[in-house]
């Protein structure tokens, strides 16, 4: 296992934990933090062995966006074409966590701001103590709404006319606003998060990883496909996990009254 230097990485029985570790920041990231997120996200691509990723923060916040200091300042000095790649990068941290075939949560306490805010809407599931919240706050500091596909996932999540007052305005989203609109899966106490966090990670484990894996890709390719397309998508995927070894799996587990032994074969 790679030592990642610019955040806390820990594997435990198939399960990844990402936690961003600078609580005297806020979590904010680096130009080293990012680049180590996407060829984290990126190696476990060919993970087998890994069944669900978790990000979190330590401290006070999950994660407050670019660093003002260490990102903001010296992008300003570059030109467009070194930004340009600076935000291809920041992209491919997004698009990693929505294509890797394991379950991502992310275990928000409290500010999840500006890039934090993207990293934690790429998630699969979102778990927020009640103190968390999101801003997705761009245009606050005169950029655009849209950042690392923000525009294309978050319509999704909370409908289209949220998305677009949320991406205007950037103001704050309350733990209890991001239930109601959709954009959190669960709230729970704020010393209740990690047990919640562990309850989600309990139950994708016992499912059958490939089945999880494919619904994941078939979630994001329908996105772009039109119904008919879809159905068909669908037919094939289905066919091929009805002849994989999960399947048969599941169905000696059953007709013996065990719990099924799923190998994401």
């Amino acid at each position: 296992m790679k030592r990642w230097e610019h955040f806390d990485y820990d594997e435990h029985e198939g399960v990844a934990t990402l936690t961003f570790s600078r609580p005297e920041r806020l979590n904010a990231l680096t130009f080293d933090v990012y680049a180590d997120i996407r060829d984290l996200t990126d190696s476990l691509r060919r993970r087998q062995d890994i069944r669900v990723l978790v990000i979190r923060g330590q401290g006070r916040g999950f994660c407050s966006g670019g660093d003002v200091d260490e990102i903001i300042a010296e992008l300003i000095k570059r030109g467009t074409r070194d930004v340009y790649e600076f935000a291809r990068m920041t992209g491919a941290c997004v698009r990693n966590l929505r294509e890797i075939p394991q379950p991502v949560i992310a275990a928000v306490n409290g500010v999840a701001a500006g890039a934090g805010a993207v990293l934690a809407a790429a998630a699969d599931i979102r778990v927020l103590a009640s103190s968390a919240s999101f801003r997705f706050l761009f245009t606050s500091v005169g950029l655009s709404g849209g950042d690392m596909g923000i525009c294309w996932m978050l319509p999704r999540i909370v409908g289209l006319g949220r998305a677009m007052e949320t991406l205007l305005l950037g103001g704050k989203i309350t733990s209890q606003e991001a239930l109601s609109w959709g954009l959190a899966s669960r709230v729970v106490a704020d010393d209740e998060l990690d047990a919640a966090v562990a309850d989600y990670v309990k139950r994708l484990t016992e499912l059958a990883p490939w089945g999880l894996a494919m619904t994941k890709e078939m979630v994001n390719r329908a996105a772009s496909t039109d119904y008919s397309s879809a159905i068909e998508m669908e037919a094939f995927t289905q066919s091929l996990l009805m002849t994989a070894e999960d399947f048969r799996e599941f169905h000696a587990g059953f007709t013996a009254k065990r719990k099924p032994d799923y190998r994401g074969r």
